[in-house]
């Protein structure tokens, strides 16, 4: 059986399995063309606070089965499992979890923006309303 865990732990726990990300990385490597970046806020943040252009967005009850290369569920960009994702919640804490998920569908590359989307806005970066 396992031992119980506060959600500080479990955090703490995962963000140890991979590296995380700022904004302007996470800016950069997409403009690169080096990553995928995937907002998973739900539709009322969205259009409270716009999206990110060029950012796939799907919801977080859908995220691994639109990821995951061999499902038949899949986005077109879900195409391999090194693909570099970077998944952007609100404000960096569910896609923690998120990016662990996909770590054991087998995205490795998979990773989350430090602050989220607040952080990203804070950055100067560019967004537009949904």
């Amino acid at each position: 059986m396992n031992r119980p865990v506060g959600i500080d732990a479990l955090l703490e726990r995962v963000r140890r399995g991979y590296r995380r990300v700022d904004a302007r990385t996470a800016y950069e490597a997409v403009g690169a063309g080096e990553a995928l970046l995937v907002d998973i806020r739900y539709a009322a943040l969205r259009e409270r606070d716009g999206v990110i252009p060029g950012a796939l967005v799907i919801e977080r009850n859908e995220l691994e089965w639109r990821l995951d290369p061999w499902g038949g569920h899949r986005v077109p960009e879900a195409t391999r499992h090194d693909l570099r994702v970077v998944v952007v919640c609100d404000e960096g804490y569910a896609s923690s979890l998120a990016a662990d998920s996909l770590h054991r569908l087998g995205l490795y590359r998979a990773t989350d923006l430090i602050g989220g989307f607040q952080a990203w806005r804070a950055a100067g970066l560019p967004v537009t309303t949904a």
